[in-house]
């Protein structure tokens, strides 16, 4: 839940800070994003409790987590050799996807470690087991990878709209892996489900008005005034005017009326005598 917290502040302040405008399309996304997102956490299911390296080692080779990480990797490399170069200067979602898959397996690298620790002070010789050289290594290359692109995305693009569309993906995919790893979907309530998806969707919507109108310019004063509160409309004043703009285009139209009348008259007159 801090992360929660920290996005929606990072998109505030960085408005204020950093002198970037974030329209009204891109506020509701904002606050559609993150509400959708704390759905999903709060619906979630519990992490299951590993005790040492061994029970996560058995975790890590399940066939079904081998082939998410191996189709993490292949995705990966397609973004930074393939897309990014020619799409990442151009498409927000470049550079934040490849933060986000890759962040998936930094976040099950934390997770080892921390078991490793945990075991270290217990008096475990965890130096000696390879599985716990192989998720420090994996931890820092995974976390190189994500500071370095997103880093590029920051210095390229909008950070109030940065920060909310990385941290969507990026809790999307933690929670992808923590499925696959951990298989504790298999005991989710059918309320917890809906939730889920519920809380998916709205941050699918979310994203969607941050990317799709963030070139529009669009703020509470450009709203209709049917749609928002005007001074002149609270007072009177408003309808006094149109009222008077009716009445003055009324009395226009009578005088040309009128004229048009007597030019007539004098018309016929003039060929009757």
């Amino acid at each position: 839940m801090a992360v929660v917290g920290g996005a929606s502040f990072n998109a505030i302040l960085s408005s204020y800070f950093l002198s970037e405008k974030l329209n009204l399309h891109g506020k509701i996304g904002c606050l559609l994003s993150i509400l959708g997102s704390t759905v999903m956490v709060i619906h979630a299911p519990q992490e299951e409790e590993i005790e040492n390296l061994n029970e996560m080692s058995i975790k890590l080779a399940d066939p079904g987590f081998l082939l998410f990480a191996t189709g993490v990797i292949i995705v990966s490399l397609i973004l930074i050799f393939v897309v990014g170069p020619s799409h990442g200067q151009s498409n927000i979602l470049v550079y934040i996807s490849i933060c986000s898959v890759i962040g998936a397996l930094s976040v099950s690298c934390v997770k080892g470690l921390g078991i490793a620790i945990k075991g270290l002070f217990a008096g475990e010789p965890v130096l000696k087991n390879p599985l716990s050289w192989i998720l420090l290594i994996s931890l820092i290359v995974c976390v190189s990878t994500q500071i370095n692109y997103l880093n590029r995305a920051l210095d390229i693009f909008n950070t109030s709209l940065v920060t909310p569309i990385y941290y969507v993906f990026f809790t999307t995919s933690v929670l992808t892996c923590s499925a696959i790893l951990f298989k504790e979907w298999q005991h989710m309530s059918a309320n917890d489900m809906i939730g889920t998806f519920s809380g998916f969707m709205t941050i699918i919507i979310g994203i969607f008005l941050l990317h799709a109108f963030k070139d529009v310019s669009l703020t509470l004063s450009n709203l209709p005034v049917s749609l928002r509160k005007d001074e002149r409309l609270l007072n009177g004043n408003l309808s006094n005017h149109v009222y008077e703009h009716l009445n003055g285009d009324e009395e226009s139209h009578l005088c040309e009326t009128e004229i048009s009348e007597s030019t007539a008259s004098r018309r016929n007159g003039s060929l009757t005598f």
